[in-house]
C-alpha cells in the first residue's frame, strides 16, 4: 500500500504552516501532499483563516521537488470548467508534472452560504460535476490546432483553442470519490484515473469498491481505477505521547474521526492493512496539526514502513472509457 499525507488547511493554516508540511512530507519519503478544498472551518474558530487550494498548489509547486500535489477533493460549486482547466494545467507545468485533480459535487451548505456560493440541489451538482468533468478531459484532449465546443445543461463553451496544455499527457490523473451508490460509481468509471472514498468502516469500503468494479464492467472499462482509502489519522509510541496528540487536535478530531486511525504505529499499520485487504493500494493519511512535523516522521517510519508493498502497482493511467465530449 503506497502512503500520501492530506491535510485539511481550512481549519487554520498559513501557506507557511503548508509549505513546512509538505516539505517534511516529502523529506520524509511519502508519495503525495493533498489539499483539502474548502473556505470554512469544521471546528475551532478557523484562525489564521482559510486557504484557496490552487493557489497554495501554485506555490507549492515551486518549492518541492518530487512529491505529488493536488486536491482530496475540489468542489465543483466553487469554479467553472474552463478557468479551472487553464489553472490546473499552469500548476502542472509549474510542477514539471506533479498535480493530479481531485473533483466532487461539493457538499458543505455551510460554507456556500457563508461566502456567498450558490449551493443547488445534490442532483443538479451531480449533473455539474459530470458536465465539468467532459469539459476538462475534452479540452485537455483536443488536438494542437482545433478547437473544442461544448453545449450541457449548465455549461457552454464555443470554439475554444485548447491551448492550456498540462505537462502529463493527456492530462493529469483525476481522482473521484464518495459513497454514492449508483451515479457515483459510473462517474468513476467514466473519467476516474483513480477512486477514493473518505472515512469508511472497512466494510463500507469494500462494497464501494465492489460498485466501482461493476460500474467498470458495464461502462467496458478494461481495467478500473486506482483505488484509495482517506482516513484521518493520530499515532503515538505511547500513551502520554498519543494522549497529548490528541489534546493538540482537539475538537477538530472529534469532527472529522469517522473510523479514525487512532493509537500506536503497530494498531495504525494493522488497521490499514484491513483496507488494503478490501481493496486499497493508495492511503492517504490525513494529519491535524500542522505543527506537528514529528507526527509526520513518525507515520513515515513506524506506518508506511511495516506495509506491505503493493505488488504490480497500478498506474493512475489505466485508462477510463471513453466519454462524450472527452
Amino acid at each position: 500500500m503506497r502512503t500520501r499525507i492530506s491535510v485539511e488547511p481550512q481549519q487554520g493554516a498559513t501557506y507557511e504552516d503548508l509549505l513546512a508540511a509538505a516539505r517534511a512530507a516529502e523529506r520524509c519519503g511519502f508519495e503525495g501532499f493533498f489539499t483539502s478544498d474548502h473556505l470554512l472551518h469544521f471546528a475551532g474558530d478557523g484562525r489564521p483563516g482559510p486557504t484557496d487550494a490552487w493557489i497554495t498548489l501554485a506555490g507549492l509547486a515551486r518549492e518541492t521537488e518530487r512529491i505529488r500535489l493536488g486536491t482530496l477533493v475540489g468542489a465543483a460549486t466553487f469554479r467553472h470548467p474552463g478557468p479551472l482547466a487553464v489553472a490546473v494545467a499552469q500548476v502542472d507545468a509549474m510542477s514539471g508534472g506533479r498535480v493530479e485533480l481531485g473533483l466532487g459535487t461539493g457538499w458543505y451548505a455551510a460554507e456556500h452560504v457563508a461566502f456567498g456560493v450558490p449551493f443547488p440541489s445534490l442532483a443538479e451538482r451531480f449533473e455539474r460535476l459530470e458536465e465539468q468533468l467532459a469539459v476538462l478531459t475534452g479540452l485537455w484532449r483536443t488536438p494542437e490546432g482545433e478547437r473544442f465546443s461544448f453545449a450541457g445543461r449548465h455549461y457552454r463553451l464555443e470554439a475554444n483553442p485548447a491551448l492550456a496544455r498540462p505537462a502529463q499527457r493527456p492530462h493529469p490523473p483525476i481522482i473521484i470519490g464518495g459513497h454514492g451508490a449508483r451515479r457515483t460509481p459510473a462517474l468513476a468509471a467514466r473519467y476516474a484515473d483513480e477512486f477514493n472514498v473518505a472515512f469508511p468502516s472497512v466494510a463500507e469500503y469494500a462494497a464501494q469498491v465492489e460498485r466501482v468494479r461493476e460500474a467498470c464492467a458495464r461502462a467496458g472499462r478494461p481495467s478500473p481505477p486506482v483505488f484509495s482509502v482517506a482516513l484521518t489519522v493520530c499515532c503515538g509510541r505511547s500513551r502520554a505521547e498519543l494522549a497529548a496528540r490528541r489534546e493538540r487536535m482537539g475538537p477538530a478530531l472529534e469532527v472529522l474521526r469517522d473510523h479514525a486511525l487512532v493509537g500506536t504505529p503497530a494498531t495504525v499499520a494493522d488497521a490499514l492493512a484491513a483496507y488494503a485487504d478490501a481493496g486499497a493500494q493508495l492511503a492517504y493519511l490525513q494529519v491535524l496539526d500542522l505543527s506537528d512535523l514529528g507526527h509526520l516522521e513518525l507515520l513515515a517510519e513506524e506506518v508506511a514502513s511495516r506495509l506491505v508493498p503493493e505488488r504490480g502497482a497500478v498506474s493512475h493511467r489505466a485508462a477510463p472509457a471513453s466519454a462524450p465530449g472527452a
